[in-house]
């Protein structure tokens, strides 16, 4: 209905039986390719009866007939129907048989053609469901497997999770039973001895408590065993989480620009889990902020050759591994803005997304972290002046040979490209400009164009709606126009308000793995190049004015992939 609508705004034809044209056409090709065969095979058909009735072909061709039953045709006899054809061969006039006569009469074929032209009508028949509809329960009941499949696997653990509790609370009865029955006892004057406690208390806890109690806890002291009971079901204190310790950057940044190629490997690695394996708040906002302070990436360097420039190495693991790092970076908030003041990461991002391999992880990541940048206006200007939106339309033109991180990165990234704020005044001003034209302007006409601009000028923005006036004002002029339309100077309106988000796919497939006493990771930070510790001033975090656009607006900018699993 809504599609209707939006052809008849447009003064286009409603074309309602289209899509079922297009189906009874490919059905009927079925239809006449089925009953084609079937023609075919009558004409077969009456040459086998004019040589079954002419003798002097018939023992040749019946010898033949019998090789293929005793060959090929041997599986058939296990089929009811075909049964009868075995005695053929040792028939001598088939054509006056009970069984065979009616063969060979002329309303054989024709009957047959019937009903298979009945069948075919009642099986053949044009669907009446929409094709996007089809595709959509399809996709649906995957979904529901999916979900389905998870919430399974989720049962599995919760339901041996409920039989070990159920096992314990069993336990914990008979114990407590045999406590009473102590009780009671004690009550009669009877003595309990230490052994006796200590056998309860061990059975009291777990398996790897009962090993650490048999060897150092002396439960013939008084209160021991209650001690240890209460401790284990006492809430967890919060700890005060450590600072991870300073670093010597410079030579980080001499070493990742000179060193081997697995050094430099190995340091992107270990950076990298610094920021992904750091706990959310104190501790991560320390880490990036010494990242930061710190121009890990050299952005204000003059060298020909700085960090950045690990994007371009020979190396494919380097390379990857450069991708991850800044990946880790547009996570944040703070990292974005960092990122965003690097005037040649742009350039050395899409030069990397364009010539690295399909479905490579280094493209992988350098995909999501221009998604992560586009929620910054002047990156999302940048990329569409690029050719950003003609490279993803390109790429996603054969979806079903994408990863779905990739799909879901680049169809996030193709949205918030295509919702920038101004992208209708470019396509008013394109509209304007080519309305110049008197060819054009006769074809605009035709197609009801100011009908479908008004339908437009309905929304509530006196700019936009002026422009659409300009708009139909060129359309309905005799002569060129000379009037540009006002440019629209450029908004800095970032949507960079999302929740930082570290997600665990940064992480995922590590090719690197060190060798045997090989450092790595934070044991190689801390080693090689540790640093003096600093009383670093934490920078205060930006805040975010709220969201202006509209909440009546239909198409709203897509939350980052990641950031809505994690969410979820």
């Amino acid at each position: 209905r809504v599609f209707e609508k939006e052809l008849k705004c447009r003064g286009k034809p409603v074309l309602r039986s289209a899509a079922h044209s297009r189906r009874d056409s490919k059905t009927l090709g079925v239809h006449v390719r089925l009953t084609s065969f079937i023609q075919k095979e009558h004409e077969v058909t009456i040459c086998s009866v004019f040589i079954l009735t002419h003798t002097r072909e018939f023992d040749n061709r019946i010898t033949h007939f019998k090789h293929y039953l005793e060959t090929r045709g041997a599986s058939l006899s296990q089929t009811t129907e075909f049964l009868p054809f075995y005695a053929l061969p040792f028939v001598p006039n088939p054509t006056v048989h009970p069984s065979f006569q009616e063969l060979f009469q002329d309303s054989w074929m024709p009957e047959l053609r019937e009903s298979l032209e009945k069948f075919l009508s009642v099986t053949l028949k044009a669907s009446n469901t929409p094709r996007l509809l089809t595709l959509y329960v399809s996709f649906s009941i995957q979904q529901m497997q999916l979900h389905l499949t998870e919430a399974e696997r989720k049962s599995a653990i919760h339901m041996r999770r409920f039989a070990k509790l159920q096992a314990d609370h069993h336990s914990l009865i008979g114990i407590t039973a045999e406590l009473v029955d102590s009780l009671e006892a004690t009550v009669r004057g009877k003595m309990i001895s230490p052994e006796y406690l200590q056998g309860v208390c061990m059975r009291l806890f777990s398996g790897h408590m009962r090993q650490s109690a048999a060897q150092s806890v002396d439960f013939t002291r008084p209160g021991t065993a209650s001690s240890m009971l209460r401790a284990s079901v006492a809430p967890q204190r919060p700890k005060d989480v450590p600072l991870l310790p300073s670093l010597d950057y410079e030579k980080l940044k001499k070493d990742l620009v000179n060193g081997s190629d697995r050094l430099k490997a190995l340091l992107l690695q270990a950076l990298r889990w610094r920021l992904t394996r750091s706990l959310h708040g104190e501790q991560r906002d320390t880490v990036l902020q010494a990242f930061i302070s710190n121009d890990l990436l050299e952005r204000y360097s003059s060298k020909q050759k700085t960090v950045l420039h690990l994007m371009k190495s020979k190396n494919e693991i380097v390379r990857q591994y450069m991708a991850r790092l800044i990946n880790a970076f547009a996570s944040l908030c703070d990292g974005r803005m960092y990122l965003s003041q690097i005037p040649s990461l742009l350039r050395f991002l899409l030069d990397c997304l364009k010539t690295e391999e399909k479905e490579s992880v280094t493209r992988e990541n350098v995909l999501a972290a221009l998604q992560k940048l586009s929620l910054r206006r002047a990156q999302q200007s940048a990329m569409i002046r690029d050719g950003l939106i003609g490279w993803l339309v390109k790429e996603l033109h054969d979806s079903d040979c994408l990863s779905d991180y990739t799909l879901e990165y680049a169809i996030s990234l193709l949205m918030n490209l295509c919702l920038v704020s101004d992208i209708r005044y470019y396509v008013n001003g394109a509209l304007y400009s080519i309305l110049s034209m008197p060819e054009i302007r006769e074809e605009a006409k035709q197609m009801s164009m100011e009908e479908i601009l008004r339908c437009y000028s309905k929304e509530e923005n006196p700019e936009l709606n002026r422009q659409i006036e300009f708009i139909i004002k060129q359309l309905n002029s005799a002569d060129i126009s000379e009037h540009e339309p006002e440019s629209d100077g450029e908004e800095d309106d970032d949507d960079d308000d999302e929740e930082d988000v570290m997600e665990a796919d940064l992480d995922k497939e590590e090719v690197l793995q060190p060798h045997p006493k090989e450092l790595s990771g934070e044991s190689l930070l801390a080693t090689e190049y540790l640093g003096i510790m600093t009383n670093m001033v934490k920078m205060k975090r930006r805040s975010y004015p709220p969201s202006s656009r509209s909440i009546d607006e239909p198409l709203q900018r897509p939350v980052t992939p990641s950031s809505h699993k994690n969410t979820m």
